[in-house]
């Protein structure tokens, strides 16, 4: 049943050996946002994957988010990245990075030099977060970037996206889900602004465009991907009345950019609602290129969602922590180890790289 889960996928660029995909997952291991010396190993033991998208990697100093997430916007940061492409090329996997910004989202303390946070609007969001000086702390109002400000962080998308590529990377997904940046500027409870990026649906998209745009002229559009999570109401927002209209606007602009995927984020495996059918059969008419999709999905689930035309990719998360062979224990129909939630976001190298194959 789960054969076409293991079959190749062709693209322009480059052949992916099975449609199983490891998905970003931010494991916190990047002190002073630099992977760890043992990130190499850690993406090269899952390398089997028909493509890896490596962990959010923030573009500026200000949009790091969470402790001990990685960036991608210095000479240590890409040198650490650098040293994990060839790890996982060694091993004949491919590779794109997740870029990312995370606005409102964390605190300075967890920022390079202390960078203060900066999205569309002056709106803070709710909840605590982990700091670097060892508690959680509430999340400031961040300070409202202006129009320049704003096509800043679109340029540093696309100057990320080019150095990802200079490092060897084999693309660049863009974070545009989540509640992040770009989906602050979409949403209008975080976007009051008044001008090219704030108002009706086609401005408030602006952002999240621009960016695309830049990236997929500066790299390639056959090289680009980017996640969404349309409805999901992660990170403080709410829903709002024209959220099925934009994310439709948004899926026949990026049919226009011609871009090599939509990743498609499902979090009601986590407790947030899901995303409607008619949503997803609607991308998959109007967009014609690959489509992937992740959320809890078992192999069996991923089959079907794959034979039934619904998806081309499946991203998993939390069974690749456990099961480094992954696409091995599918195909040889293995049980799967439980991952220790406890080493999700810490814990050095335990339960990050010590998890035990049953096939090598």
């Amino acid at each position: 049943m789960i054969e076409k889960l293991l079959t190749p996928l062709v693209t322009p660029a480059f052949t992916l050996r099975n449609r199983v995909v490891m998905a970003p997952m931010s494991r916190r291991r990047s002190v002073k946002g630099i992977p760890a010396s043992s990130a190499p190993l850690y993406y090269a033991q899952r390398a089997e994957a028909g493509l890896i998208i490596a962990e959010n990697s923030a573009v500026t100093a200000n949009g790091v988010g969470y402790l001990h997430a990685p960036g991608i916007y210095n000479d240590a940061q890409q040198a650490a990245w650098k040293a994990v492409v060839e790890a996982v090329h060694a091993r004949n996997g491919k590779i794109f990075i997740q870029l990312v910004h995370t606005g409102r989202i964390g605190h300075p303390l967890n920022n390079e030099g202390g960078a203060g946070l900066v999205a569309p609007s002056a709106v803070g969001a709710a909840g605590t977060i982990r700091t670097a000086v060892g508690n959680h702390q509430h999340m400031p109002i961040p300070e409202a970037l202006s129009t320049a400000g704003a096509q800043g962080l679109v340029a540093a998308h696309v100057a990320a996206a080019v150095n990802a590529i200079h490092l060897g990377f084999d693309g660049v997904e863009i974070h545009g889900a989540h509640g992040f940046l770009p989906e602050q500027f979409l949403h209008p409870h975080t976007n009051h602004r008044s001008d090219r990026y704030g108002g009706n649906i086609a401005r408030r998209s602006r952002f999240l465009l621009e960016i695309m745009e830049g990236v997929t002229a500066a790299i390639g559009k056959e090289r680009t991907g980017i996640r969404l999570s349309p409805f999901a109401g992660l990170n403080d927002l709410p829903p709002y009345a024209e959220e099925l209209a934009s994310h439709q606007y948004i899926t026949d602009a990026l049919r226009e950019l011609d871009i090599l995927y939509i990743h498609l984020s499902d979090q009601s495996s986590n407790g947030h609602p899901p995303i409607p059918l008619d949503h997803l059969q609607y991308v998959r008419k109007r967009f014609p290129n690959l489509l992937m999709l992740a959320g809890g999905f078992t192999a069996a689930a991923a089959a079907t969602a794959l034979e039934a035309g619904l998806a081309d990719l499946i991203a998993f998360g939390r069974p690749f922590i456990a099961n480094p062979d992954l696409v091995q224990r599918f195909h040889h129909k293995a049980p799967l180890a439980a991952a220790d939630e406890a080493t999700f976001y810490e814990g050095g190298n335990k339960g990050y790289i010590d998890y035990p194959v049953i096939y090598s």
